[in-house]
């Protein structure tokens, strides 16, 4: 039998891979209640988790097993799980498709499925199939803010060396961020030379842009004296406003200035008139300073 006679029987006894293909989600926490929080957990604060609750179905299948949101796991890890049966599963991540609560979905099944301190593996892409809308029970999310990452850790995990070290790394990447109570999913943080109030909005797009426009036309697009709006950046569907502050004034004193912008904001939404022509001019502006940095 000749070689390519050969090689042609070994791809045909070979079965076939199943190409998998990907899908673009744009707004990949629709629906969910808390929709803007997922979204700052996932793009912009450091270290912080929230509890989930699975469905009663998985409940049923997997057992009771607490499963923890985290910002990010170590090395960006999808999932992981400990000794005790806890399941994490991390925001941040290095591979992804273009749907990231299917990744998400799909990195919480495959650590049920796995023994409790297993090593996970996830597939890079998922395919089709459940997403978190239909494997928790859906609600606000009890977000804890951290100053560190030791919450990954197992009680006398931080005594070996090595663990310290790398833990010390991530550590030391962590710039400041405190959540803000003037309004769900605004949050302060702080890096070299200046600080920040950044706000996932909840409302459509197109209906923000023309809230902050009129509030831009009005003069009221601020925090107050020494503050600057930078510009807003998209984020899966929503629109983040971002502005600068001084460096020297704490987190908890921005919570009357956010308080106010949020009122101001709410009042521009219940208008209901078409934008003037200083109001498109206004949003033309604000389209022209959208941000790429986070």
């Amino acid at each position: 039998m000749s070689k390519r006679r050969k090689s042609q029987r070994a791809a045909e006894a070979t079965p076939k891979r199943e190409k998998v293909r990907d899908v673009f989600v744009p707004r990949p926490f629709e629906g969910l209640v808390d929709e803007p929080e997922w979204i700052a957990l996932r793009e912009l604060v450091p270290a912080a988790s929230a509890p989930l609750r699975l469905t009663p179905e998985l409940v049923e299948e997997y057992g009771d097993r607490p499963v923890t949101l985290a910002t990010v796991l170590p090395m960006a890890a999808p999932a992981m799980t400990k000794p005790d049966g806890r399941v994490f599963i991390g925001l941040q991540r290095h591979q992804q498709s273009g749907d990231v609560s299917r990744d998400l979905a799909d990195a919480l099944l495959c650590a049920l499925r796995t023994e409790p301190g297993g090593q996970v593996s996830v597939p890079p892409l998922p395919g089709p199939g459940p997403r978190l809308q239909d494997i928790l029970v859906d609600g606000p999310l009890e977000i804890s803010m951290h100053d560190g990452f030791e919450f990954w850790l197992d009680p006398g995990a931080a005594d070996d060396p090595n663990v310290q070290a790398s833990l010390e790394r991530a550590n030391a990447a962590i710039y400041p961020t405190v959540k803000l109570a003037a309004a769900r999913a605004a949050y302060w943080c702080q890096v070299p030379e200046k600080a920040h109030v950044r706000w996932v909005l909840p409302d459509d797009e197109d209906v923000a842009l023309d809230a902050l426009s009129r509030l831009s036309v009005a003069g009221t697009l601020t925090l107050g004296d020494d503050t600057r709006f930078a510009g807003m950046f998209r984020a899966h569907g929503r629109l983040v406003p971002v502005w600068d502050l001084p460096e020297d004034v704490p987190a908890t004193d921005w919570e009357e200035p956010v308080t106010g912008f949020a009122k101001r904001y709410a009042e521009a939404l219940e208008e209901r008139e078409p934008l003037d022509a200083a109001g498109r001019r206004a949003r033309q502006g604000l389209l022209g300073r959208q941000l790429t940095l986070r």
